[in-house]
């Protein structure tokens, strides 16, 4: 979820440089008839101290298996995993953000993991991590962890306007507590204009998606009836604050902008909330949590599913052994202990308890329910680079006509997902 793949990537740039990071000939098992099994996890997915538990206990459980655990940095890492997949001397696990199965999937590299599902409690898997992980009905990759947004919210400020946060429960409820925060010099929300994960959520609240398939073909759909309804919500919530039109998230930082002291709410995944008090340590103990309302009361807002998927390249030298770790690392224990050590949501519905003393995660979790992912394609990358998605935001909330708008970048949208077919 922290990466995007470049275009055009040669397997062989950076085939020197995997001699060092697969398997190679300490791969083969050793005299004492242990498998040694290589992984990649990346930068902050797991800390020291859950990966030194987990290797210790998994060793414990299955000593006839020696884990070797690489911490790989999200920079770069699409060039890397194409390469490690071409090459004979790919790792045997490798963590992949869940959106990027797909890319994977469709060069041939991946294992096809599908006879597994039952064991590994494929029934339960978050949609929005279980969906991007499989490709052309198979499934390459098996849910790891996930994280989505939720609105983080000044608790003084709501007490102030005499806005009860738990009472809201819908789309409408929202808009009529954020109206009554904006008042006074405060910013009911600050909703950037290109937000366009944010702009997905309200899409699927609606029944609409940002492309459809259809024989093989992938169109933008952003001018669907539904999706335009999802924008005018957009629309209306964004004039509640004093967010930039044609910008997202990231410029400013909408976090310093909360920490300003002026923002009731923001978007956002909880952890947010820390750089918001690091920037105004008179925020701490003032910032809370709550999941993005959705349309009716009974389901929660439908949300962007970020996190990862474990893979097993078709290049493994031991992939019974990977079945094996990742088996244990998806299981309800460690992911139960992962899910409180992290911060994260579960891989699976069945274990969103495990965060409920986590006031974020919790939040997440309840939004997880209703979680999606972006369409399952190759071609959703170029869409990514370019994103149209963006553009169009930003041309309605200058004031273009929403529909001629979502038709210009429907057509951008299929143009791009249909560009290499």
């Amino acid at each position: 979820m922290k990466y995007r793949l470049l275009a055009g990537v040669s397997a062989l740039v950076m085939a020197a440089a995997l001699s060092a990071c697969g398997s190679g000939e300490d791969d083969a098992e050793g005299s004492g008839g242990v498998t040694p099994v290589d992984v990649w996890l990346m930068r902050d997915s797991v800390s020291a101290a859950f990966q030194k538990e987990f290797t210790k206990g998994f060793e414990a459980a299955h000593p006839d298996i020696d884990v070797r655990i690489q911490i790989q940095e999200w920079d770069g890492i699409g060039q890397k995993i194409t390469a490690a997949l071409a090459s004979n001397d790919a790792p045997d696990v490798i963590e992949a953000g869940n959106t990027q199965v797909a890319q994977f999937a469709e060069s041939g590299g991946l294992t096809d993991l599908s006879d597994r599902k039952d064991e590994l409690n494929g029934a339960d898997w978050l949609k929005g991590l279980a969906e991007p992980g499989a490709y052309d009905g198979k499934q390459y990759g098996i849910p790891y962890y996930a994280a989505n947004r939720v609105v983080i919210y000044r608790t003084d400020l709501f007490e102030k306007a005499g806005v009860d946060a738990s009472a809201i429960k819908t789309r409408d409820q929202w808009i009529d507590a954020t109206t009554e925060l904006n008042k006074g010099g405060t910013q009911g929300i600050y909703l950037p204009g290109q937000m366009w994960y944010a702009l997905a959520g309200f899409i699927w609240d609606e029944g609409g998606d940002l492309a459809t398939e259809s024989g093989g073909k992938w169109s933008g759909a952003l001018d669907s009836p539904e999706a335009l309804r999802g924008m005018e919500f957009y629309e209306k919530l964004q004039a509640l604050g004093k967010g930039p039109k044609d910008s997202d998230e990231d410029d400013p930082p909408q976090a310093e902008v909360m920490a300003q002291g002026k923002v009731a709410q923001v978007i956002s995944t909880p952890g947010g909330a820390n750089v918001i008090a690091e920037k105004n340590p008179e925020l701490k103990g003032k910032l809370a949590f709550f999941p993005i309302p959705g349309k009716t009361a009974d389901t929660p807002g439908a949300v962007f599913t970020g996190g990862s998927d474990l893979v097993v390249p078709a290049a493994a030298g031991h992939p019974e052994a990977a079945v094996t770790f990742i088996k244990e690392l998806t299981g309800d224990a460690w992911q139960k202990k992962l899910a409180v050590a992290m911060s994260y949501v579960p891989n699976r519905t069945t274990l969103a308890s495990a965060v409920a003393a986590d006031p974020g995660a919790a939040a997440m979790a309840v939004g997880a329910a209703n979680g999606h992912a972006t369409p399952n394609t190759p071609g959703w990358a170029a869409v990514e680079a370019e994103n149209p998605i963006k553009d169009y935001m930003t041309a309605v909330l200058t004031g273009g006509d929403p529909a001629d708008e979502a038709r210009k970048a429907s057509q951008d949208i299929t143009r791009a997902m249909n560009a290499g077919s």
